[in-house]
């Protein structure tokens, strides 16, 4: 139903004035600020009054504010957005605030293929779509009694890191778990993290081509994330030790950290990147735009993928500018300017209707 309330929608608007909608939050200014550089109109979605912030970077300022008092209302917004011809652009806030299912069944033109939200949201689903797809992943243990090696507690959804913890057995899983929330519990790999910050276009042709699937793969940047306890508590001990004084770690992300990864293992890096998506076709009918792939680099230099986001992430706000690699496809190129070039493209390609859901 959704589907097609879309394409009717699409059908009518003013494409030569559309604009970029999205919730002023995660990588909100480098969307607005990329889709400004392209020439198109920028909306943003806020609860209570504009945020002074934006008053800061007059770069990023939208050029409009929806305000609403919770985000709940944000399907309210319907008819408005569709009268200045508005994209939405999905981020983890976004997402995480309306909701993967309200936000799929929102009834407005959206960046990107609206259905792999079924699939990066639900754990079970991700790990099918992800050893489908032929990457290593961490073993998943099923039975919490069974536990026998240290392993992470995540719980599904986007949020943060908020609420995952560590676990060495069945006891600290116990002292740890709200069994209010569904959970996975992987085993915890020992390395390096990075996190890959790639874009699927199914309308380039130029470029690092998917075999068996439409288009091309762009690598535009890659971070590190500032998690907040853990990455500070082994200056006061022991986790053990300081779980007797009631301080356990925690992984909220706070900040984004670029880097870039030793040259000799891109090539691998963009072989996982197209089985992913080549997979997605499969399975889904294909993920466009940017996705993000969580891994952990061993010290025998093997990728293990943990997780998938389906999106724009927020380890891309370093590089509004351009990363080195972005730079090498094109300068000052973030990932929010080039969902803004991809729907250019689209447009003028008469082709919208292949990347807009």
């Amino acid at each position: 139903m959704a589907a097609f309330k879309v394409d009717r929608v699409l059908e009518g608007y003013d494409k030569d004035n559309l604009t970029i909608v999205t919730v002023c939050s995660h990588s909100s200014l480098q969307i607005f600020h990329g889709a400004k550089v392209e020439g198109l109109r920028t909306l943003g979605i806020t609860v209570g009054r504009p945020p002074k912030l934006y008053d800061a970077f007059p770069g990023a300022k939208p050029d409009e504010f929806l305000i609403l008092d919770t985000y709940d209302q944000i399907p309210d917004l319907v008819d408005s957005i569709i009268e200045k011809n508005g994209i939405v652009i999905p981020h983890g806030s976004f997402v995480e605030y309306l909701g993967a299912t309200r936000f799929k069944e929102l009834p407005l033109p959206t960046f990107g293929n609206r259905d792999v939200l079924e699939w990066e949201s639900d754990r079970n689903k991700e790990r099918v779509w992800l050893e489908r797809s032929g990457v290593k992943m961490p073993i998943e243990i099923k039975d919490p009694r069974m536990i026998d090696r240290p392993v992470m507690v995540k719980y599904q959804g986007a949020k943060g890191g908020r609420g995952f913890f560590i676990a060495k057995d069945h006891n600290q899983f116990k002292l740890g778990i709200d069994h209010s929330q569904k959970f996975n519990i992987q085993e915890y790999i020992m390395g390096t993290r990075y996190y890959l910050h790639f874009f699927h276009s199914p309308l380039r042709t130029e470029g690092y081509k998917v075999d068996g699937a439409k288009g091309i793969i762009e690598l535009l940047s890659m971070d590190r994330r500032d998690e907040t306890n853990i990455d500070e508590m082994y200056k006061l001990g022991s986790q053990e030790e300081l779980k007797e004084h009631g301080i356990y770690p925690t992984f909220v992300v706070t900040g984004n950290i670029p880097l870039v990864i030793r040259e000799s293992l891109l090539g691998r890096a963009f072989q996982m990147a197209e089985n992913v998506v080549r997979t997605s076709y499969e399975i889904f009918g294909g993920m466009i735009g940017p996705f993000c792939l969580e891994t952990v680099v061993t010290d025998q230099l093997e990728f293990v993928v943990f997780e998938i986001s389906a999106r724009i992430v927020a380890g891309t706000n370093p590089y509004i500018t351009g990363s080195p690699y972005s730079d090498l496809i094109e300068k000052n190129l973030s990932t929010g300017r080039r969902i803004a070039q991809e729907i250019k493209l689209g447009r003028e390609l008469g082709r919208l209707d292949e990347i807009i859901t």
